[in-house]
């Protein structure tokens, strides 16, 4: 699959840091032309996130995130646990933060958050027939629901209040699922 004159060929592994969510590590690897060099690799788990939208407002999480050093909007979302289908854990992180269910989860995509040093991938679902319920956060996770129009979260993104790949993408899924029911509605009219 892909391009296989420009593969690295793994020579060594050393394991640097091994914590709760990710590890480190450095290869050295050999490159095409012979060459060695060394890549820092972060492995991640991998981790599920859900467009879910009530009443044509799109959930949102507000939550500190100390990587950034500030609280940042994002659809629900979190790790996989150790075997866990995508599909469970992102029922599970709906409900956990938001305290919707849903009768209907379809995969949207699934893709790598920076794949030149970290092996993270996001499955993204879009959750539909929603219900609302008690939310039950991790005991470390504090964070408000925000249920944000259409413009809403425009001007979120604007004032940069929303910056994360994951909800950027699902706004534009969003943009594109409304541009597409309006040519829909045009289309039924004429």
């Amino acid at each position: 699959m892909g391009n296989e004159r420009l593969d690295e060929k793994t020579i060594s592994t050393e394991p640097i840091f091994e914590g709760k969510v990710i590890s480190l590590q450095i290869d050295t690897v050999e490159l095409p032309n012979g060459s060695q060099a060394t890549r820092e690799i972060i492995k991640h788990p991998g981790a599920v996130a859900v467009v879910a939208i009530v009443k044509d407002r799109l959930l949102l999480v507000d939550q500190y995130r100390q990587a950034m050093g500030r609280p940042e909007l994002e659809i629900p979302a979190g790790k996989l646990e150790k075997g866990e289908d995508p599909l469970e854990a992102a029922r599970r992180e709906l409900q956990e933060e938001t305290g919707y269910t849903c009768g209907k989860i379809t995969l949207l995509h699934s893709f790598y958050t920076s794949p030149g040093f970290a092996d993270e991938i996001i499955h993204l679902y879009l959750a539909e027939e929603l219900t609302a319920g008690a939310m039950s956060p991790d005991e470390d996770e504090f964070l408000e629901i925000i249920e944000a129009t259409y413009d809403e979260v425009q001007r979120y993104i604007s004032e940069g209040r929303i910056s994360d790949a994951k909800t950027l993408l699902a706004f534009y899924y969003w943009q594109l699922k409304r541009l597409q029911e309006q040519s829909r509605n045009a289309a039924a009219v004429e």
